[in-house]
């Protein structure tokens, strides 16, 4: 755990999400409900961006699939994290075929603030606050800028994960994610923050 900001650094969430995963995979309930719990908020957070109010019946279809090929998975945490976030990205692109719309703005906040969050009571209020300002914003990029950046930020992808969940070449996602984030930086800088 890093003493500085009380969080647990992606490569031990990692390590623990295989180790996890591996056991649910051999049948453990137990291992399975912590699986869940690391990765539903943040999967959750992502459909929202996608699907809006609908994410929790994609989620809920997207789960029994990841419980049902869970014993064909292969690899890691990192890697688990990636393939639970491409099977949530095709249930999501499922449901908006069948709906026949586009993907709708929605609020992510309430998702993404249910998440693990740091030891320090102040600093988290501070930290929500921000949360919540800068999710808003997400919501008003180009949808492959809000996806790129959802996906880096809130999921926790890296660039060839990503990649692979939005099925694009790396480069265009790390792209399309640093576009996001850069008119994200000038919006703030021009609410004067």
């Amino acid at each position: 755990m890093d003493e500085g900001t009380g969080h647990i650094p992606p490569t031990t969430r990692d390590a623990e999400l295989g180790s996890d995963v591996e056991r649910a995979r051999a049948g453990d309930e137990e291992a399975f409900g912590r699986v869940y719990r690391m990765v539903a908020p943040r999967l959750l957070g992502y459909l929202r961006g996608i699907v809006g109010e609908d994410a929790e019946d994609v989620a809920s279809e997207a789960w029994l699939e990841i419980a049902r090929d869970l014993g064909r998975f292969r690899g890691d945490g990192a890697g688990f994290r990636g393939w639970t976030a491409t099977i949530a990205r095709h249930r999501a692109l499922d449901h908006l075929r069948r709906a026949r719309v586009r993907p709708r703005p929605a609020r992510l906040e309430q998702d993404v603030l249910d998440l693990p969050a740091a030891v320090d009571t102040a600093g988290e209020a501070l930290e929500t606050f921000s949360t919540r300002q800068a999710l808003a914003l997400v919501m008003d990029l180009p949808r492959e800028q809000a996806e790129a950046v959802l996906l880096r930020v809130v999921v926790g992808l890296d660039g060839p994960t990503a990649a692979r969940v939005l099925g694009k070449r790396p480069g265009a996602v790390r792209s399309a994610a640093h576009r996001g984030l850069r008119r994200l930086a000038r919006e703030l800088k021009g609410r004067g923050r």
